[in-house]
């Protein structure tokens, strides 16, 4: 392994435990300069962000493999969190995130899985990719509030007193936060199954019937959530199991069929 992505991942690794002391208030006069967890982030996502440069921009065309994919996942679901977080108190998700891109960039290196898209693959069809990608890590990050937002409803109804209800948001903020990124999620949703729609030929030949199949039952599971919310006022566990049960579809649709075609039939 070269010395860029284990620099990376043990930036990844610092941060995570500066923020972990500053969240539970250990070594505190050190980790309450916030300023020193953001570099290190910034510095992380950075290098992230060149090394998913290296490997997916070939001089053969762009490498679209399996682990790839999953580290650029990870990479801008941490980017899009860190940003967030500016304007939402949501940090303590990078708690979380900031060790899942680690282990992406660990996986990327140990198993390389190339997979090459010619230089010239339509603008259109770069362009869904491009969207799904956004798609997957926006209702990922929303896979994750929703998790949260269960875990502190629960300690919230049942009294109990817990260091995971003093730094979390109120659930108001919690829910709110939720939708809005299930409403952002599924607009790229949206655009990415038109996009994918206008450029697939025949579904059978790229083996893609699956995936495009999973991936409609995905959309309909995340407009009925959204309706629900809307319309009947939906709320706490309800939302939550929705939102488990279309991110879930979601991951097998891509992942799962990205995993049998190229790890286990080994087909391009």
């Amino acid at each position: 392994m070269d010395i860029q992505p284990i620099i990376t991942i043990l930036l990844y690794i610092a941060a995570t435990l500066l923020l972990a002391a500053n969240v539970f208030n250990i070594l505190e006069k050190f980790t309450k300069n916030n300023l020193i967890i953001l570099i290190l982030g910034i510095f992380a996502l950075s290098l992230h962000a060149d090394i998913l440069n290296q490997s997916i921009f070939l001089q053969t065309g762009f490498d679209v493999g399996f682990f790839n994919i999953i580290s650029i996942i990870g990479w801008l679901v941490a980017l899009i969190v860190l940003i967030t977080s500016f304007f939402q108190p949501i940090q303590q998700l990078l708690l979380v995130l900031y060790p899942i891109a680690a282990i992406t960039i660990l996986l990327e290196q140990l198993f390389p899985n190339d997979r090459i898209l010619d230089q010239s693959l339509p603008m259109g069809l770069r362009i869904h990719i491009l969207l799904s990608i956004s798609a997957y890590s926006l209702l990922m990050i929303g896979t994750l509030q929703a998790l949260l937002l269960a875990l502190q409803d629960k300690f919230i109804k049942s009294k109990q007193i817990s260091k995971i209800i003093d730094i979390l948001p109120p659930l108001q903020i919690m829910e709110q936060l939720l939708i809005q990124i299930i409403v952002i999620g599924f607009f790229l949703l949206s655009l990415s199954l038109t996009t994918g729609i206008m450029f697939i030929d025949n579904l059978f030949e790229q083996h893609l019937i699956h995936k495009t199949t999973l991936s409609i039952l995905a959309w309909v599971i995340y407009a009925i959530l959204l309706w629900g919310r809307w319309s009947l006022g939906w709320r706490g566990r309800r939302i939550t199991r929705w939102v488990l049960v279309g991110f879930i579809v979601l991951i097998l649709a891509y992942t799962g069929s990205k995993f049998v075609l190229e790890l286990i039939l080994q087909r391009v």
